[in-house]
Formats: C-alpha cells, sequence, structure tokens
C-alpha cells in the first residue's frame, strides 16, 4: 500500500468530530450501559479466563527493558513475638508499552503527521503525562460481549508464522467457521498464536524477522461493525509493515484515527482451548486498567467469562 492510498484510508475509517469535538472515548461511545447488561447473557458456564501474559523480569530479544520486581518489605519478628500482624511488600516498576507485557493503550499513544485522535494537538502530551485522552478515559473499564476469532484454527494451523497477514475476507471466514458475527459496541478478540509460538520456540526479533497481523485495509470492517475495542495476542501489526514510509498502520488507524480502545499483548491460548471445549466463541470480557493520571497506557489483565 502506498502512502496516499493509507492516507485515502485513514480518511475512510475516521472518527473524528462524531461524538463532538471534545470527545475523548472514541469508539466507546458504542459500548453503552444497555450493551453492557446484554454481554451479561454471553455467560453459560460461568468458566473465567484469564487473557494476561505474566510479568516478565529478564530480558529477551523481545523485551529489551523488562519489569522491576524486587521485594521492599519481609516478615520480621520481634524476639518477644508480640507485634502481630507482620506483613510483606514489594516493588514494580517498568515502562507501560512493549511487546512483553499486556497493556491497554490510551488514544494519547499514537499521533500521525502531528495529530492525536480527534484532531487533537501532540503538545497535550507533555514531560508531565498527558493533559487528555490519557488512561483514566478508561477508568470505569471495558465490559462487554467479546468475540474470538481464532485465525490459527480456521486456517489449521498452531500459529501464524511470522510476516503472515489477515485479510477483513478471513476475518469473515473465521466468523462464519465460529457461527458468530461482530456487531456494533462488541470487542473483537483476535489471535494469530503470537504467545504460543513464543512459548514453543522461544522469543525472536520481531524487527528483524517479523510479526503475524492484520492487513490495515481490514480496518475497514472493523470501522462499519462500529466495534468498540481490539484485543489481539501480539500488537495487531503485521511487521514488516506492507505500507510505504509507516511502520505501525494498524496503531495510526486504529488510534488515532478511528479513536480505537485497543490492548496489546494478550494471551488467547487458554481462550482458545476453552472455546473450543465449550463449542461457542462469544463471552463476556472485562478489562480494567490502573488509573494513572496522564497515563499513556496501562498494564492490565482482561478476563473472558464464558
Amino acid at each position: 500500500m502506498s502512502r496516499k492510498e493509507f492516507d485515502e484510508l485513514f480518511e475512510q475509517v475516521c472518527n473524528w468530530g462524531r461524538w463532538g469535538a471534545e470527545d475523548e472515548k472514541g469508539t466507546l461511545n458504542y459500548l453503552t450501559p444497555a450493551m453492557v447488561r446484554k454481554s451479561a447473557s454471553m455467560v453459560k458456564s460461568g468458566r473465567t479466563v484469564s487473557m494476561s501474559r505474566p510479568i516478565e523480569t529478564s530480558a529477551a530479544v523481545d523485551n529489551a527493558t523488562p519489569m522491576v520486581h524486587r521485594m521492599t518489605r519481609l516478615y520480621h519478628r520481634p524476639k518477644d513475638g508480640s507485634e502481630e500482624p507482620q506483613f510483606v511488600s514489594d516493588y514494580l516498576g517498568g515502562e507501560m508499552h512493549g511487546d512483553a507485557y499486556s497493556h491497554v493503550d490510551a488514544l494519547c499513544h499514537v499521533s500521525y503527521r502531528g495529530r492525536l485522535y480527534n484532531d487533537r494537538r501532540v503538545d497535550v502530551v507533555t514531560s508531565q503525562g498527558a493533559k487528555s485522552m490519557d488512561i483514566t478515559q478508561y477508568r470505569r473499564g471495558i465490559v462487554g460481549r467479546g468475540v474470538l476469532l481464532d485465525i490459527p484454527r480456521l486456517r489449521k494451523v498452531k500459529w501464524l508464522e511470522p510476516g503472515e497477514t489477515v485479510t477483513a475476507e478471513e476475518l469473515e471466514e473465521a466468523e462464519e467457521a465460529e457461527g458468530v458475527r461482530l456487531g456494533k459496541g462488541d470487542v473483537l478478540v483476535f489471535r494469530v498464536g503470537h504467545s504460543l509460538r513464543r512459548q514453543e520456540l522461544g522469543a525472536w526479533d520481531i524487527e528483524v524477522e517479523g510479526r503475524a497481523g492484520l492487513a490495515p485495509a481490514a480496518m475497514r470492517l472493523l470501522y462499519e461493525r462500529r466495534i468498540s475495542a481490539f484485543f489481539p495476542d501480539a500488537d495487531g501489526e503485521t511487521i514488516p509493515s506492507p505500507v510505504e514510509g509507516v511502520r505501525y498502520p494498524v496503531h495510526v488507524l486504529q488510534l488515532t484515527s478511528m479513536g480505537l480502545a485497543c490492548a496489546d499483548s494478550l494471551q488467547l491460548e487458554d481462550l482458545s482451548r476453552a472455546c473450543q471445549e465449550e463449542k461457542r466463541w462469544e463471552f463476556m470480557v472485562a478489562l480494567s486498567p490502573l488509573v494513572i493520571p496522564g497515563g499513556t497506557g496501562s498494564l492490565t489483565n482482561p478476563v473472558a467469562v464464558l
């Protein structure tokens, strides 16, 4: 795709002004209280499944800045044993974004041609944090109907290989195979098998070897269906980028153009198994970010309830 074609696609899926000039929620406007209530009807067995990867504290080729986890307080009993109770505490520090941590992006996270979602100026983000569209806009959580489109299952493979691309037509094939259909306010949970490949073959240099993801043109389908959020098990991007001069085109389209809530680097293997065992690919999903004023994102542990 040429840069000109990409810019045309950006305009085609753009939600700037759809909910007013002051909007900072983007596609979460589609997720109404009525839809949240309806999502509860997706719960049949009550089975809960985490979609988060474990926090990693060791460096890897795809995790150059691992989390720092250390104990700050240990149990210490006085000789006479008179002080009760005893406590332990620990510290966790690290980045909010990256390929190794399950996290959710704020709408201030990505700019394109000097603008953020809803035509905001990039200078709303300062060294003190974001003045608007920070992660606190999602403080009430993202709760709704989740739909897993399991592309390795559709292709009858364990995972997609780095650089492989998923088109809108293939998303529709997955819908048909699973007997589901994405609709207004839904959360698209998108599996390419990234975490399973990493688990079995080890980490790889994504920038050199590539990663499987969506074709940028597939974002038209997400726009047309008016989904509220996008939860992939990598970050949704095909690497190397299929767009001339744009390294992360899916991020530009989802965050900057559409204002689409998105989580990255999830672990969907447990959910894939659960859906196959229960023979259904729709469920209630709940994601809660930390409330970080000015934050560009947050670590998260999304949960599916089947």
